[in-house]
């Protein structure tokens, strides 16, 4: 399945997720719960509006995201 990620300018002008594509079906993203930097990738824990929270990686070289985490969240 194809993965694409809406971007917004965030801190320092650097890409942060707006929407997630997967397919033809989009995700829009609530709210940034966490994130941290390694060396070359960007990683955001997301709360998606399906209800969802994704972990999304972002290797800033090459410029792609990469869906690294799924988790429902508790009711």
């Amino acid at each position: 399945m194809s993965l694409r990620v809406e971007c917004q300018p965030g801190y320092r002008g650097d890409p942060e997720p707006l929407a997630i594509w997967f397919g033809e079906r989009r995700v829009a993203v609530r709210g940034i719960v966490d994130r941290w930097f390694g060396a070359t990738q960007r990683w955001f824990k997301v709360d998606a509006d399906d209800d969802q929270l994704y972990v999304l990686r972002h290797d800033e070289a090459e410029g792609q995201w990469e869906l690294a985490a799924l988790t429902r969240q508790s009711d």
